[in-house]
């Protein structure tokens, strides 16, 4: 197609922009709404991910070595427990250790002054690579030999997995019914331009038009919809996430709840933001004209 041929047909892609305003309006309307509610979904998802990787390496295990090993016996077992698939890393504490972990969690530590060293036992503080493992691990731990008892909390490391499913299948659910209906919405705009222009394309059609020369304007169309919806949903996150960041990290639950910052992932999310627009434009108009081409 020659250079000539490919201006005059994007031409008139801007033209039936400004024909149908308000109709392409709307259509950067909807995009726009899709796109902010989508992302503002899966950013809280990122968030909840983020803290939820955050408790999940906070979370521990303990296992306590068989009383009746001595010292020297009980740091030899960190090589097997280190070789468990599950098992992230591990750190050894003495039985000495663990009485003045105790007393530092007293106000009045003169109370364990006479308290021996052998009524407290070695452990082993264990962090995992993924808490959905956590029963699967303590099952492995009981089979070392001198691994007396193994106290992990189950039910936290369940909660912590069904929390991050959830959030990850509605964010899921969530994009997917939202493209459907920014195509939708798209399309039917495009629709509504190729209806009131169904008589020129059918003219064009009996003297010889391709199919790819009537389509591209309305390609042109869409595809400058959906990239104008994009950015400027782009711009509305943005500002949005951060109104709602600097409120969260300037009240009390700031400091319990970590916010990442827009910027992080900005790149990432202009990038997806356009691409969603692009495609939601061209595929919208492409089906939209697809029965008036069949002349």
């Amino acid at each position: 197609m020659r250079s000539s041929k490919i201006g005059y047909l994007t031409k008139e892609g801007f033209k039936s922009i400004v024909t149908h305003g308000f109709m392409s309006f709307a259509s950067v309307t909807i995009i726009v709404a899709c796109l902010v509610i989508m992302g503002s979904f899966t950013l809280i998802a990122v968030n909840l991910g983020g803290m939820l990787d955050k408790l999940e390496a906070e979370n521990e295990i303990v296992a306590f070595v068989e009383e009746t090993f001595p010292e020297e016996e009980a740091r030899a077992l960190q090589s097997q427990i280190e070789y468990l698939p599950n098992v992230r890393s591990c750190q050894f504490e003495s039985r000495q250790q663990a009485k003045e972990e105790l007393a530092a969690s007293y106000d009045d530590q003169s109370m364990f002054q006479d308290v021996p060293d052998t009524a407290f036992r070695d452990r082993y503080i264990i962090y995992l690579e993924d808490i959905s493992l956590t029963e699967q691990t303590q099952e492995q731990l009981y089979q070392i030999i001198g691994v007396a008892e193994v106290r992990a909390h189950l039910q936290v490391a369940e909660s912590f997995v069904a929390v991050r499913n959830a959030v990850s299948a509605v964010s899921l659910i969530l994009v997917v019914v939202l493209v459907v209906v920014s195509v939708f919405v798209m399309s039917n705009t495009v629709k509504l331009a190729s209806f009131s222009r169904r008589d020129e394309i059918a003219i064009m059609k009996m003297v010889g038009a391709s199919n790819w020369f009537i389509r591209f304007p309305f390609v042109v169309e869409g595809l400058m919809l959906g990239l104008l919806g994009g950015l400027l949903a782009f711009v509305l996150q943005w500002g949005i996430y951060d109104v709602v960041a600097n409120r969260i990290m300037g009240s009390l639950i700031g400091s319990l709840i970590p916010v990442i910052p827009f910027a992080t992932f900005s790149a990432v999310v202009l990038l997806i933001y356009l691409g969603v627009g692009l495609a939601v434009g061209i595929f919208g108009s492409s089906i939209a004209i697809r029965n008036y081409l069949q002349v």
